[in-house]
């Protein structure tokens, strides 16, 4: 690893199981060290290679690193920005605390709390912006598009064996939040309609949606439509099932920002996404897919329809949703703009010598 006296950043991660946060880590963090920043993360679930601070070396932070007077502390949970708190204000180490706020909801009181004592906010979307009372600066997450592009050859639909030619896809966890029965009641109306589609659902059923989940089967098999509504479970690795989408759908009740449309957009799939979370901010209506109120069925139903008639329009916008992605989400986009904050709060640059300013986003309170 990296020596800790080159160290500017600290991302923490304090959760085991796989959430957006994990996503935007494992896609951000290496791009951050690409670019130069000297960045590592703290915690469990995150995957071997990432670049990590072990909990035995926690201590060395008090020794200020090399040519800075202090690290970043780049929290983007309640627990994380609680560890930071304690390791400036009681402990003393020399830390800048930053946030990252994805809620689309107003903070409870303890959150509002936290929030306060931040030296720096970010939020992920302007919705998100919207809840939050203090300085902040909206930077979008951004997406890794040499993992995440445009099929080829190996990923053709006939080397999968499932019928049809076209494939409609929603991923992510099974549950009611993210509106899985919502696709599920779609694909039962649409599908008798258009025996060239086939649907695919996949992401993590756990213990307490185990019920949900097999209600959702057992409607399909009611229908006769098992073999074209496939669970594929948790895949190993999703991305290839981007590129074998003609049409991506998210359609989630709500969502923090939710990565998944602009992943299929860079996969040059199509996307038709409820307005929860970011998803109206990543989608141009009538050019890259369509956007629809969180929740409705119904317009979920009659955003689909137009693609199943007619997958020619479907490629034609994941043609224009990978230009799209490629000119505003690109995820080098966010990690400068991520370098833009941590310097501000640094006084100087992250990368680099120059001394650039004083800080600017929040408040101060070395």
């Amino acid at each position: 690893m990296q020596s800790l006296s080159d160290i500017r950043v600290i991302a923490p991660h304090f959760k085991r199981r796989l959430s957006g946060v994990t996503s935007t880590l494992v896609q951000l963090i290496p791009e951050q060290r690409r670019r130069g920043l000297g960045i590592v993360t703290l915690g469990p679930g995150l995957p071997p290679g990432m670049p990590a601070l072990s909990w035995a070396a926690l201590p060395r932070l008090w020794k200020r690193p090399q040519g800075a007077s202090h690290r970043i502390w780049h929290a983007r949970r309640n627990n994380e920005m609680l560890a930071g708190i304690v390791l400036k204000h009681v402990l003393r180490m020399p830390l800048k605390l930053l946030f990252t706020s994805a809620a689309q909801r107003h903070h409870t009181g303890y959150t509002r709390w936290l929030i306060a004592r931040m030296d720096g906010v970010v939020a992920t979307s302007a919705r998100s912006g919207s809840f939050l009372k203090v300085p902040h600066r909206v930077i979008r997450h951004g997406v890794d598009t040499a993992l995440f592009h445009p099929p080829g050859p190996q990923d053709a639909l006939e080397g999968t064996g499932l019928p049809g030619r076209y494939l409609i896809g929603c991923f992510g966890r099974v549950r009611h939040q993210k509106g899985t029965d919502l696709f599920v009641q779609a694909m039962i109306a649409l599908l008798p309609r258009y025996p060239e589609w086939t649907a695919v659902i996949s992401g993590r059923v756990t213990a307490e949606h185990t019920g949900f989940a097999d209600d959702l089967k057992r409607r399909i098999k009611a229908a006769g439509l098992d073999s074209r509504i496939v669970f594929l479970g948790e895949v190993d690795d999703i991305k290839p099932w981007y590129r074998r989408l003609t049409l991506y759908v998210a359609p989630s009740r709500n969502e923090g920002f939710g990565l998944t449309p602009l992943e299929a957009m860079a996969s040059q799939t199509a996307v038709v996404a409820s307005d929860a979370g970011a998803y109206a901010e990543q989608i141009a209506p009538g050019e890259t897919g369509a956007v629809v109120p969180a929740g409705d069925g119904g317009a979920l139903r009659q955003a689909l329809e137009p693609y199943l008639a007619d997958p020619a329009l479907a490629e034609q916008h994941g043609r224009r949703g990978l230009d799209h992605v490629r000119q505003h989400f690109a995820l080098a986009r966010e990690a400068e703009a991520l370098e833009e904050v941590y310097s501000s709060l640094l006084g100087q640059p992250v990368i680099g010598q120059t001394v650039i300013g004083q800080p600017v986003i929040g408040k101060s309170r070395a």
